[in-house]
């Protein structure tokens, strides 16, 4: 009883671990914005000193966030970065230009700060890139209302592994990029390259499958989802009327026609691949904890399968699938079946018993004391149903799996249990005559 409680709580703590999880995240969107994951891209902007060190390491092939191939080139698209200022209101978009008057935004930040000095921030992607309203924002914005955060991980210049600094409240506005930008002296950043002109120390390389991206990217899961999250509405609803009707905004001719004929779900067909980005993180971050945990399974569309078992663990998950759950259920049906001996006795005591005439204990000796009185004229009838009951049920544990062994020791024991007693008492009889 105590084991089954233990197992119920273990259970009920791991159901409600992969609920928060599943909750957390949109683990495939089908969209072309699965390539650019906006947590990465807000936790970079957290970490980042300055907009142009921002931008210029969100396209570093090392850090692995930007995996964009918009225009179907083959090759990664460069996101440039554009800050539009409104007295205390930032709107950073993110651009990539597919041509030479063709432009597509990626997502945009809101920083916004008050009077009070409390500050707001909310990473939104755009809507052909990720559908509607999809808000990504850190988690103290719903948590605390001044702004505070939960004590939040730093990462480590030389490696993306979070070093967790405890007893540690960290503030928004005192994030490195969020002090820059509100600096008197501070001049607005807007990235000065163009289409077919970009810096000199980047240059494109070969875009991974998604599979891949998100295999690199799952070891950060428990980091994206514990410090930032999705958020259905904007902090200030102004926002998404001065983004999307302020002339800020760019779309791509490009992007809306591949879209609508499917051309970025080419993207999704190597779920093989995960294996390798995985391998990628783990070389790359040999100690971190995440490294050990093990990828998702995917389903036949290439959809991961994270957030299903958190919706059937409790009801079939840990209980089904614990054997000192279930197994005690279902072997107790198998042992009767591997001990045959207990199934042919009920039909060598049936004939004993049907007979008045018999004495008991002649009876009751040849199923437990056989060998002890051996008379000549109870052996054979004792032995021949022992030689064909034994020789027709062992052939049954050797055949497939155990799974027949159930059913045929069921079915075969009572078809010969209900004929054989009366032909038996007719042989036996004229031979205990002789």
């Amino acid at each position: 009883m105590k084991n089954n409680i233990w197992l119920i709580l273990i259970a009920l703590l791991l159901f409600s671990n992969t609920t928060v999880k599943a909750q957390a995240e949109e683990e495939k969107l089908d969209l072309p914005g699965d390539n650019l994951n906006l947590y990465a891209v807000m936790k970079l902007f957290q970490e980042s000193e300055t907009l142009e060190g921002f931008e210029r390491k969100l396209n570093d092939e090392e850090t692995q966030i930007n995996n964009l191939d918009l225009d179907g080139d083959n090759r990664i698209d460069y996101i440039r970065v554009f800050d539009n200022v409104d007295r205390n209101l930032h709107t950073i978009s993110l651009k990539v230009a597919l041509g030479q008057n063709d432009e597509q935004d990626v997502a945009v930040f809101f920083v916004e700060k008050k009077d009070n000095g409390q500050v707001l921030i909310q990473l939104v992607g755009d809507e052909d890139l990720y559908g509607k309203d999809y808000i990504i924002e850190p988690n103290s914005l719903s948590a605390d209302n001044d702004g505070r955060e939960t004590p939040n991980p730093g990462y480590s210049a030389d490696r993306e592994r979070p070093t967790v600094q405890n007893n540690t409240t960290y503030v928004i506005s005192s994030w490195p990029v969020v002090q820059y930008i509100y600096v008197p002296n501070y001049i607005v950043w807007r990235s000065p390259w163009r289409w077919q002109y970009y810096p000199s120390y980047w240059r494109p390389w070969r875009p991974h499958y998604w599979h891949y991206y998100y295999g690199y990217h799952y070891h950060y899961h428990n980091y994206y989802n514990g410090h930032f999250r999705r958020w259905n509405s904007y902090r200030n609803p102004v926002w998404q009327t001065y983004y999307y009707g302020g002339g800020y905004r760019s779309r791509s001719v490009t992007v809306t026609r591949r879209s609508s004929r499917g051309d970025y779900r080419k993207t999704y067909s190597k779920p093989s691949s995960a294996r390798q980005g995985s391998a990628v993180f783990v070389k790359r971050n040999p100690t971190a904890p995440s490294a050990k945990d093990r990828l998702p399974a995917f389903d036949r569309t290439g959809r991961p399968v994270v957030s299903r078992p958190g919706t059937s663990r409790p009801s079939t998950g840990r209980p089904g699938t614990n054997p000192d759950v279930t197994r005690p259920v279902t072997r107790p049906i198998e042992r009767p079946a591997t001990t045959r001996p207990a199934t042919p006795n009920p039909g060598r005591e049936r004939p004993a018993t049907t007979r008045p005439s018999n004495p008991s204990p002649n009876a009751q000796r040849p199923a437990t004391t056989r060998p002890v009185n051996p008379s000549p004229n109870r052996e054979r009838p004792a032995t021949r149903p022992v030689t064909p009951g034994t020789g027709r049920e062992r052939p049954a544990p050797t055949q497939p799996s155990t799974r027949p062994a159930v059913e045929r020791p069921a079915n075969r024991p009572s078809t010969p249990a209900s004929s054989r007693p009366s032909e038996r008492s007719r042989s036996t009889e004229p031979r205990s005559n002789r």
